[in-house]
């Protein structure tokens, strides 16, 4: 056997057949015998004791290398403390030492008899809530501290709320200090009762409580003899035995794919972390987004080939018929699908300074997916601290909220509450590559909106219940028959620039000469599909994402579809683009200034507009977003319209829509 191994990918080491020359399989030493792995983040308000309680677990359980202990005790004398002063083990940042504060998630790793543990220690100040939602993201319990003379702060009721969002299912409460109250059962009482009746709005599934001291050790690790009234376990022994195993999702397959596995002609894998579910050989699969069917053949880990792989565990999954295959796609059951959807609800945690632009494009991160996406809509904002939402149209450096997010193309998702792996994401900026927001997708989705081909034997069915069909004859077929490739010409311009003209004009060229054509206008989509859309910003990109997709119907059907809409903003002509296909799509800027389209008013809305009748007109009372890169700008101030369509036709000759020559179509 030989390994594949990758930078970059959670498949750190593969077996996989080798061509020709078999190798026996290294043995590699690991530190601790196979068991499972508890991740926990600690949380709650400054100076609760975080940082100590975990400096304590480390050093009562022996997880302190001899130079860290050394370290320790050297930076103690520093600051002129008589004893160590276990809170600098994870405060390794300067300023978090001057400060006595957490300011970024500390790490730290150690291991038991019965366990191993990653611990997520992260900050208590409402400013870095978004280090804290990082640090929780893949926590299976939430230790959350709350002093004991102080009760229950606002930063412990925000850190229980983000902790509930991100779907942790166990939260230990740990109520610190107990040592400056006298250890009085009273005061630990108290905060149980508060903390329980504020968890009753939020969905925890299991609630423990400890009475603690963690710079004396109290209930750490070993039991106090301070507080006999506590019969309750150790913190460490809670951690060591909470069952976690009934968490993880086994029932719904999803490996997304990170990479083809091609070692030699022989073998072809497909390699990725399965984020749920269990998948053995001979088990039937589907891939999406093809919705091709097949059978697994064989499945590779780090050892060798595995009878069974379940959720978390790296693969290379083999399958019997041969498919084109690449990152991005995901390979599902066949009868337990996921959602596919281009929008749908989620709720956002913002990370950036800069407040949330509608208008910018992210890239949005999905699995291995990755696609464009816009927030299109923003219902509100969560005050973390009283869980009342706020309504605006914003969200700021670490706001909370409900958002609607639109996607370039489907992903592949189930809500988040059901599958956490599945059902986040983060979106990226595409300038800076920096993560800017992370999401959690609700169970509404408001749409399911499959833009692929799907083959008759498998069913994708929305929340609403209707089932996706495939198309009855590819697209190819009928660009073979027709003589020509399938493209959308998006026309788009100030009203009065002469979009409608120079596609009418247009069409009948194509026409003329054979094509297979659509025009699909603004005005007649407003008197019907668009019908019930008034010119508000949100109406205007539903008006256009409807065209869209009624572009992407004929588009499918072998036509060139000339489209013209005004379609003022950018972000909405490139979700059309990318849902269509970046080389299927020609966006035609028809420039005219404004004065020479008021001038011509063919249709009167700009008398409207300025008698007061007409509102929201672009140009008028509402901004036009032109095209930064256009694939042709016509200037209708200067040209002729025959003129421009003779340049049109040369360019789609120029890039292969029609042949290089006119041709009649042989009538059927």
């Amino acid at each position: 056997m030989a390994s594949l191994i990758t930078e970059n990918s959670p498949v750190a080491a593969i077996a996989i057949p080798d061509a020709v020359h078999p190798v026996a399989p290294v043995a590699t030493a690991t530190a601790f015998p196979a068991m499972d792995l508890l991740r926990f983040s600690t949380a709650g308000s400054v100076d609760d004791g975080k940082s100590t309680l975990i400096g304590r677990l480390l050093y009562d359980t022996k997880s302190i290398f001899e130079d860290q202990l050394m370290a320790l005790e050297a930076a103690s004398r520093r600051r002129g403390e008589d004893g160590l002063n276990l809170a600098l083990l994870t405060d390794g940042l300067r300023a978090e030492r001057e400060q006595n504060i957490t300011i970024d998630v500390a790490y730290r790793y150690f291991a038991t008899p019965r366990r191993k543990f990653i611990i997520a220690d992260t900050p208590g100040h409402s400013q870095y809530t978004r280090n804290m939602v990082t640090g929780a993201s893949s926590a299976d319990l939430a230790l959350i501290l709350v002093d004991a003379r102080k009760g229950v702060l606002t930063q412990s009721r925000r850190h229980a709320f983000i902790s509930s969002l991100l779907g942790i299912p166990h939260f230990l409460i740990a109520v610190n200090k107990m040592d400056l109250v006298d250890y009085s059962e009273t005061a630990f009482r108290a905060i149980v009762d508060e903390f329980t009746a504020f968890a009753s709005k939020l969905e925890v599934k299991d609630l423990v409580f400890i009475p603690v001291s963690a710079l004396h050790g109290d209930n750490v690790v070993e039991r106090s003899l301070h507080m006999p009234w506590y019969q309750g376990s150790t913190l460490l022994h809670h951690l060591e035995t909470v069952n976690i195993a009934i968490d993880r999702n086994l029932l719904d397959f999803r490996l997304p794919v990170q990479f083809v596995v091609r070692p030699h002609q022989d073998f072809r894998g497909f390699a990725g972390q399965i984020a749920s579910g269990v998948i053995r050989p001979g088990e039937e699969i589907a891939v999406l987004p093809s919705g091709q069917i097949s059978r697994v053949r064989s499945l590779h880990g780090a050892d060798g080939v595995v009878a069974e792989a379940s959720a978390g565990d790296s693969v290379v999954l083999e399958i019997e018929d041969e498919m084109d295959i690449s990152r991005g796609d995901m390979i599902v059951r066949r009868h337990n699908l996921p959602l596919v959807g281009a929008r749908f609800d989620a709720m956002l945690c913002w990370m950036l300074e800069t407040p949330l632009d509608p208008a910018q494009a992210y890239i949005l991160r999905h699995t291995t997916r990755a696609t464009r996406a816009y927030v299109s809509r923003v219902d509100y904002r969560m005050d973390v601290d009283t869980l009342h939402r706020k309504i605006g149209r914003e969200l700021a450096w670490n706001d909370i909220g409900r958002v609607e997010i639109t996607a370039a193309q489907p992903i592949f998702f189930d809500p988040f509450d059901h599958n956490a792996a599945t059902g986040s994401f983060v979106l990226i900026d595409p300038f800076t590559h920096g993560t800017v927001a992370a999401g959690m997708i609700r169970t509404e989705t408001r749409q399911i909106e499959p833009s692929i081909p799907r083959p008759q034997d498998i069913d994708v069915i929305s929340p609403a219940g209707a089932v996706w069909q495939p198309w009855n004859l590819p697209r190819a077929v009928r660009e073979a028959r027709n003589g020509h490739k399938a493209g959308v010409l998006w026309f788009t311009g100030l009203s009065g620039s002469g979009k409608s003209t120079l596609a009418r004009m247009l069409e009948t060229r194509l026409f003329e000469i054979g094509c297979q054509t659509m025009l699909l206008d603004g005005d007649q989509l407003r008197h019907g599909l668009c019908g019930d859309l008034g010119f508000s910003p949100a109406d205007r990109m539903e008006n256009i994402r409807r065209a869209g997709e009624v572009a992407r119907l004929f588009f499918e059907h072998g036509n060139l579809v000339l489209c013209t809409f005004v379609s003022p903003f950018r972000r909405d002509r490139e979700l059309v683009r990318e849902g269509i296909g970046a080389e299927h799509f020609l966006e035609i800027f028809v420039d005219c200034p404004l004065e020479i389209c008021r001038q011509r008013d063919t249709k009167g809305l700009y008398a409207r507009a300025h008698a007061g009748t007409l509102d929201n007109l672009t140009g008028v009372g509402q901004n036009y977003e032109p095209p930064v890169q256009p694939e042709f700008q016509a200037c209708t101030a200067v040209d002729s319209a025959t003129e421009v369509v003779e340049q049109l036709l040369q360019l789609l000759r120029r890039k292969s829509f029609l042949p290089a020559a006119d041709f009649i179509r042989p009538p059927d």
